[in-house]
């Protein structure tokens, strides 16, 4: 595995996404241990789907939204000292 360092990627930004596209991983250091790594990008990775095991068992109340009154004096200090 060859590391570039950080210095040598900033100088050679072009050069090394160019080795990116044509599908190699670029690793990126600081003093000789990698901290970075550059991959092509894959579109098909971007799209996920919400679901798992928790998919059709949890439900949001109709009125989540609405805070009580209450609620909001508590937190803007009114009411009660």
């Amino acid at each position: 595995m060859h590391i570039t360092n950080i210095s040598e990627a900033k100088t050679t930004l072009s050069r090394l996404l160019e080795e990116v596209q044509q599908g190699k991983e670029v690793i990126i250091g600081k003093a000789g241990k990698p901290i970075a790594k550059l991959v092509p990008y894959d579109p098909s990775q971007a799209d996920r789907t919400l679901g798992g095991s928790w998919q059709g068992k949890v439900q949001m109340a109709e009125d989540f939204d609405d805070l009580p009154d209450a609620v909001m004096d508590a937190f803007l200090g009114k009411g009660t000292p």
